[in-house]
Formats: C-alpha cells, sequence, structure tokens
C-alpha cells in the first residue's frame, strides 16, 4: 500500500481535494475524519503512518487531538495542516506531540513531502513557516544580545575555546562562562553548539 495517511479536518471539500492530490503523489488515505475526536479514533483504529491534522475543529480541536493520539500511541507522526501562522498556536501543536507544521496554502508537492519528512522521523515545517517564525525570532531578539555578546558569540562559532576568548577580549575566563550563560539563557539554548545554531540562522553570527 506504500505510505499512508489519516486526514482530520472539518470542510468536506478540502478533504476531498487533499485526497485526490495526495493519491496523485503516491500517498494513500486510508481513512479521514471531520473533527478531533473522530480523528483520534480513525487514526488508533487505522494506524497510518502520519495524521494530517487541522488546528481549528469542532468538538476537539486538533492540538487536543493530537495531544490524546500521542498519550494513547507514541509512536503516531501528526503534521498540523492550518492557516495559522501564530507562534502560540505553532508552540501549543508541537507541545502536543505534532512532529511537523504546513500551511494550507502550501502545494500539494509541499504538503506530499511534509508527510514523507514526518513518516521518515524527520520534523518538518512550511518554508515560509519557518521564515515567519525565525523574523519573528529576530525581531524578539533584536537589542537583548549585547555588543559584547555577539563577539563572544561569533569567537564561538570561529571554534575558539573559553580561554582563548577571554585572551582575544582581554577579559577574565569568569567573564567569558558569564557571557555564554547569558546567551544560552537569551537564546533558549542547551550549549554552546546550540547556541551557535540559533544564532546562525538569526544573522546574529556568521560561520567562517
Amino acid at each position: 500500500m506504500g505510505l499512508t495517511v489519516v486526514l482530520v479536518d472539518d470542510h468536506t471539500m478540502l478533504r476531498q481535494g487533499l485526497r485526490r492530490a495526495l493519491e496523485s503523489e503516491g500517498i494513500t488515505v486510508i481513512g479521514e475524519a471531520a473533527d478531533g475526536a473522530e480523528g483520534v479514533r480513525v487514526a488508533l483504529a487505522m494506524r497510518p503512518d502520519v495524521v494530517l491534522m487541522d488546528v481549528s475543529m469542532p468538538v476537539t480541536d486538533g492540538i487536543e487531538a493530537t495531544r490524546q493520539l500521542v498519550a494513547a500511541n507514541g509512536e503516531v507522526r501528526v503534521v498540523m495542516l492550518t492557516m495559522h501562522i501564530d507562534r502560540e498556536v505553532i508552540d501549543g501543536a508541537l507541545k502536543a506531540g505534532a512532529v511537523g507544521y504546513v500551511t494550507k496554502d502550501s502545494s500539494v508537492v509541499d504538503v506530499a513531502e511534509a508527510i514523507r519528512l514526518a513518516a521518515n522521523g524527520d520534523r518538518p515545517m512550511s518554508p515560509h513557516l519557518a521564515e515567519a517564525l525565525l523574523t519573528e525570532a529576530r525581531r524578539e531578539t533584536d537589542g537583548i544580545i549585547s555588543a559584547r555578546e555577539e563577539e563572544v558569540l561569533q569567537l564561538v562559532a570561529d571554534g575558539l575555546g573559553t580561554n582563548e576568548i577571554a585572551e582575544r577580549l582581554f577579559i577574565s575566563h569568569r567573564t567569558v562562562k558569564n557571557h555564554l550563560a547569558s546567551i544560552y539563557e537569551k537564546l533558549n539554548a542547551r550549549d554552546r553548539t546550540q547556541a551557535v545554531l540559533m544564532a546562525v540562522k538569526m544573522g546574529i553570527v556568521k560561520l567562517t
């Protein structure tokens, strides 16, 4: 049968259109549901490779349905399909257990690719949605990271260790560690690698 999907959306015409479009891409739709509660039941019964889930639906919304699905089957792969480009909604969906997020104005090819990526264990997101979130993140961090912290981050990105950064900037080892701790907190990063990756994406530093 190949790659299988359950569609959960309260708009019948959209589901019908998606079914035809996805099947033309070689993806088999093995079930449909018009609300979140029904979607949970159908997905648990049919056990598809991926559940394509709308956010805003009657009875049970997509975020709560995703939470219930993941609680019942931790291996389920849910990709949200919605018109919402809202950080709070996206965060809620991802915290509920969704592995991907694509918008309804995405092309069929993009939606199909997101489904394939999700089935393969990746975490897909619409390119323009990712760009919108990145722009928001840049606005949030604009002016928050100090000039000195940017210097420290750039040197970390260049591969320098704590002692080397201290020598380069003529500051103490402890001061470098304090700057790094502040950077981790501001960027919500766990370590140097994650901080650098986030800073590169935000345009704060460049990899040389």
